[in-house]
């Protein structure tokens, strides 16, 4: 009859152990998911307020690239503009090299989906 008893009480201590074991990982999961949530919203609320506040600083329109054109995968030939002065260059993923120093200013005209984009960009600022 005490071994029946002793048995029966091991077999409720290790249901309750168990049952604590469960009650301790589905509360760990809780607070592992709930702090995760609560990083990925302060991320996005410090991200909105820099955008919101122009708090990335602006270009100051030193180096303006007027037209890339892709020659392969990776090769492309950039025309670059600083102060005033063009250059042709030519860029891997390895290295960049001058092609040109152009003495005539390229004027590229922008079709239509750029400058409206343009002029969309202007009246949100």
């Amino acid at each position: 009859m005490i071994t029946s008893m002793l048995a029966a009480g091991a077999a409720t201590t290790a249901s309750v152990a168990s049952a604590v074991e469960k009650d301790s990982a589905m509360s760990t999961l809780a607070n592992m998911l709930g702090g995760l949530i609560l990083v990925l919203i302060l991320i996005f609320v410090l991200a909105y307020i820099v955008r919101r506040f122009n708090l990335v600083p602006a270009s100051s329109n030193v180096l303006k690239v007027v037209a890339v054109t892709s020659l392969g995968q990776r090769e492309k030939v950039v025309l670059v503009e600083v102060d005033g002065q063009q250059y042709l260059l030519g860029v891997t993923p390895q290295q960049v090299n001058l092609i040109d120093k152009l003495e005539t200013v390229v004027n590229i005209e922008m079709d239509s989906f750029a400058s409206r984009l343009l002029q969309a960009k202007s009246k949100q600022s």
